[in-house]
């Protein structure tokens, strides 16, 4: 098994489709894809998995929540506005990364389609 992965920006397989689940759904009809690219299970005492991928979503609000989830994302195109509950609003476009940590519950505002590389350690 290769322990260096080379990130595909543009994977040339089908992605899992879906859209926003009802009771996250603020305004819109976010249409969701996930291409899941690599997966292994964390040498790290506290996260149980480690997944990495490119998601891409189509216009629209939900809420967002982390649970216990940590999450890294960088966005190769489009605009999002993500504000957390009590906390400031931020605008993210290509180029921009961020983290939420576990525990975060706000709102993902998708301005313009959006795709993003995520890592994901649950």
């Amino acid at each position: 098994m290769a322990k260096l992965i080379p990130v595909n920006t543009a994977p040339m397989f089908d992605p899992r489709e879906g859209e926003a689940a009802a009771e996250n759904l603020i305004e819109g009809k976010p249409q969701y894809k996930t291409w899941d690219l690599d997966a292994a299970i964390s040498e790290a005492q506290n996260w149980g998995k480690i997944r990495t991928g490119i998601w891409e979503a189509t216009p629209g609000k939900t809420v967002s929540k982390k649970g216990e989830t940590f999450e890294f994302c960088h966005i190769l195109s489009g605009r999002v506005i993500i504000s957390e509950d009590g906390g400031e609003a931020h605008e993210f476009s290509a180029g921009d990364s961020f983290v939420m940590k576990p525990g975060f519950i706000g709102t993902w505002t998708t301005l313009e389609t959006v795709r993003k590389i995520f890592v994901i350690a649950a």
